[in-house]
């Protein structure tokens, strides 16, 4: 059989995939049934590389296609399916120019190791026939064979660490939860994913569900739960979807329900949409809402182990930490902890966005650099222009600057530099990022964000916000540095819960790191970046203009002018300073300068 994988997750569908697969589908119905070799079609979940899609895969001979339009189509069913010829135009070409037929021949993927990510892209969405033909439910069916201490002592062997950004280990948690003699217990899976530019959790969930099922399957067989729920951001309605399908056909095949496996067994799985706010990825908040509060953390002066879901026994995981259980069931605690560093096993699953060649869904051994990870699989800068900062852990990481690109990514070296792994989203940031925006706009994010339920957060974000917009806009004095790193300490010490006591990482490490940004904006009244408008003018550098017009066609206002092949000029009276004139120049002819604060 020949199988034609089509690429239907987010990015690829927003580029006309679902026509693609359509188009496919139907030349496959019109081969008929007299055709000597059997073909199918199957919509998958992301493929990675998101940059390049819609994605076309074609099995056996794991041939890939990309930017696949359906002008396309027939050629690639006649030449490729049919034919065993290759069209060479949708090949990926490497960096030296050459173009590569499969995807582990592919710069961005050849680097990768997946675990979690290992049937994305590859089975059909929420297929429970396809998850099955993969091995999947082996680690189910193995579990229900073992002592619930069996189970955990595998978890813990692994080293697995929490996916969801706290990194707690996860068979202590596991452990903990499974040494109360307290019923009825509850499992709970974590798929609130609010970080802006994050997809990781988004991509498992629709393009392997019964991977994270059978992963919460195995932790209620852990510690005697018999009720679960999987809690998933309410704007994420494929996802839902697609999770309460597979609920129902994991359930039609007795794998989860109120007999699994004919072994007397019991767990009834549940999806609860998100209450539509980021604090409630916190655990504590999620319970709340789960028991249909409102989403507000608490003090964790007991954990949620002892008394979380209806002050019962509860362990809550990641969407990520769970799709790894089924594979460390099968292969042993061990092979899963020779994979990475002494303090973070395993693998890791990031969404690389940004100013970035090669934007995508990327998975790693732990401990790969962030070198690795920006220039080897993601290509480079954009343009070829400067790096300056990557941002590492939603809103409430830290940016790392040039000088620290060969750090390796794990729980503990993040950490140390005042940045931290989140849940896995990886923003990379050029010469033209002004780190100021950057903090003010996560500050600004957070402060909506924020519940409002404790003082320091509520309070603390709020000043930081007042500050950098002064700052951003002219108005900022020298003590305001010595302020906002107070305000950044207060905050990481007295706030409840987790969204305020890592609020603070993209100011402290911008300023960190960055402060001569901070400096030109208060001392000068520049914004190096020329982003800040309140503090940028922009201007024509004659040499090296060459009148090509992209700058006055791409500016709102009229404000630039100029003949063709002639020298442009920018009016100031009517510049707004949005910038667009200087993305359009190819040439590097539009400058950027300071000027007094309005």
């Amino acid at each position: 059989m020949k199988t034609i994988r089509v690429c239907c997750d987010t990015g690829c569908l927003a580029n006309g995939s679902a026509n693609v697969a359509k188009e496919f589908e139907r030349l496959v119905s019109a081969s008929g049934v007299d055709a000597k070799v059997e073909y199918a079609v199957k919509r998958t979940g992301c493929n990675g590389l998101c940059e390049k899609g819609p994605l076309v895969t074609i099995a056996p001979d794991e041939i890939a296609y990309y930017h696949v339009k359906v002008s396309d189509v027939q050629e690639i069913f006649d030449k490729t399916v049919v034919g065993n010829e290759l069209v060479d135009r949708l090949l990926f070409v490497n960096d030296e120019g050459k173009r590569v037929l499969r995807q582990e021949e592919n710069p961005f993927y050849a680097p990768q190791m997946k675990i979690a990510l290992r049937n994305v892209g590859k089975i059909s969405l929420a297929s429970i026939d396809d998850y099955l033909a993969v091995g999947g439910y082996e680690a189910l069916k193995k579990a229900l064979t073992m002592t619930p201490d069996e189970i955990i002592h595998e978890v813990e062997v692994s080293g697995l660490r929490g996916r969801g950004g706290a990194g707690f280990p996860t068979g202590r948690k596991w452990r903990t939860a499974y040494g109360y003699d307290k019923f009825p217990k509850y499992v709970a899976c974590n798929g609130d994913e609010g970080d802006p530019g994050a997809f990781m959790d988004r991509s498992i969930l629709e393009g392997d569900p019964h991977s994270v099922i059978e992963g919460l399957a195995i932790c209620a067989l852990a510690i005697g739960a018999e009720q679960g729920y999987l809690y998933i951001r309410d704007e994420y309605d494929s996802a839902v979807k697609d999770v309460r399908g597979a609920i129902k056909a994991a359930e039609a095949a007795g794998f989860i329900g109120d007999d699994i496996l004919g072994t007397g067994r019991r767990l009834h799985l549940e999806v609860v949409r998100g209450g539509g706010a980021f604090v409630c990825g916190e655990s504590t908040a999620l319970m709340q809402s789960i028991e249909g509060k409102v989403g507000e953390p608490r003090a964790k002066y007991i954990r949620s182990v002892q008394r979380g879901l209806w002050n019962q026994p509860t362990v809550l995981n990641n969407v990520e930490t769970l799709a790894n259980i089924p594979y460390i069931i099968n292969n042993g605690g061990e092979a899963y902890a020779a994979i990475g560093t002494e303090g973070s096993k395993g693998t890791k699953v990031f969404a690389l966005v940004g100013k970035v060649n090669r934007t995508g869904l990327v998975e790693v051994p732990m401990g790969t650099t962030l070198r690795e990870l920006i220039f080897d699989i993601g290509g480079g800068i954009k343009g070829n222009r400067p790096f300056k900062a990557v941002q590492t852990g939603g809103p409430s990481g830290g940016c790392i600057p040039e000088s620290m690109l060969d750090l390796p990514v794990d729980f503990d070296t993040l950490k140390k530099y005042g940045a931290m792994m989140g849940s896995g989203g990886m923003i990379v940031m050029d010469d033209r990022s002004c780190m100021v925006d950057v903090a003010r706009y996560y500050v600004n994010f957070l402060c909506g964000e924020s519940c409002g339920k404790c003082t320091p957060c509520r309070e603390g974000l709020k000043q930081m916000l007042e500050i950098l917009t002064d700052i951003r806009e002219g108005r900022g004095k020298m003590e305001d540095l010595d302020l906002l790193e107070a305000l950044g300490e207060t905050m990481i010490d007295c706030s409840l819960c987790a969204l305020g006591k890592s609020a603070p990482n993209p100011v402290l490490t911008t300023l960190k790191y960055f402060r001569d940004e901070y400096e030109a904006h208060i001392l000068e009244h520049r914004c190096p970046a020329g982003v800040c408008k309140a503090l940028t003018s922009f201007r024509i550098d004659a040499e090296a203009c060459r009148g090509c017009t992209a700058c006055a066609k791409a500016c709102p206002t009229g404000a630039v002018s100029g003949s063709v092949k002639q020298p442009h000029h920018i009016d100031a009276t009517k510049c707004i300073s949005c910038g667009s004139c200087r993305e359009a120049c190819r040439f590097n002819a539009v400058l950027t300068e300071g000027r007094s604060a309005r």
